[in-house]
């Protein structure tokens, strides 16, 4: 059994969806906390190891992995249990496709690197940091409302998690950290719940990892 170490941060929407896949596969993991709050991810022997410096990255295999879809694609050609992605190609490209209007479209406005430009570059203040926030992550949650309604189950694809529950589950904890209305989105708050019902989605919680001092 592989063990591995995750450079994570425990409220990283990135490395909370890792953390996820890997507990969904049964890998063993190491933590080590980069602190994004206190800018510990430009630090130089990090970079060194990881250029871009972000979080997750997954040093496992003699590998060290970057990106947290790329990491999740590595795990699931590597570990057998818990397929994220169906082996029929248009259902395959169905999840892709909903793991990615988060991914792609609704996390990277959103992440902390982007508000802190706004703030520190562009001089915004917190309530319009915050609308532009809602904004962004609104319009992203009601498009994957409906391209999941039709597809879903007690998941967003049938009755089993897969790579678009591990990037929701994270997304819809920091949406409602900022204060946007999930209620009326019925399709993802079941997933959500179906998710956060299984042992590898709730060990994975920000709440459940070691906090930075």
């Amino acid at each position: 059994m592989s063990r591995a170490i995750l450079h994570d941060y425990f409220r990283s929407s990135a490395a909370y969806r890792v953390r996820i896949a890997l507990n969904l596969k049964g890998v063993e993991y190491e933590q080590r906390g980069v602190n994004l709050a206190s800018n510990a991810q430009a630090d130089a022997a990090y970079r060194a190891i990881n250029p871009q410096g972000f979080v997750p990255m997954l040093e496992i295999d003699g590998h060290k992995l970057t990106q947290s879809l790329a990491i999740c694609d590595y795990l699931d050609a590597n570990f057998e249990p818990n397929p994220f992605v169906a082996k029929d190609p248009a259902a395959r490209s169905h999840i892709l496709a909903l793991a990615l209007v988060v991914a792609c479209d609704i996390h990277p406005l959103n992440n902390l690197r982007v508000l802190k430009y706004l703030e520190r570059e562009l001089h915004q203040p917190q309530d319009a940091k915050d609308d532009w926030y809602r904004h962004w992550v609104s319009e992203g949650l009601s498009a994957l409302e409906a391209m999941a309604k039709p597809q879903a189950g007690s998941f967003l694809v049938g009755d089993a998690p897969t790579l678009a529950d591990i990037c929701l589950v994270p997304q819809l904890y920091n949406a409602r950290r900022f204060g946007v209305r999930i209620d009326h989105y019925p399709t993802l708050r079941r997933a959500e719940e179906s998710a956060n019902a299984l042992p590898a989605f709730a060990a994975a919680h920000p709440d459940r990892q070691e906090q930075p001092a």
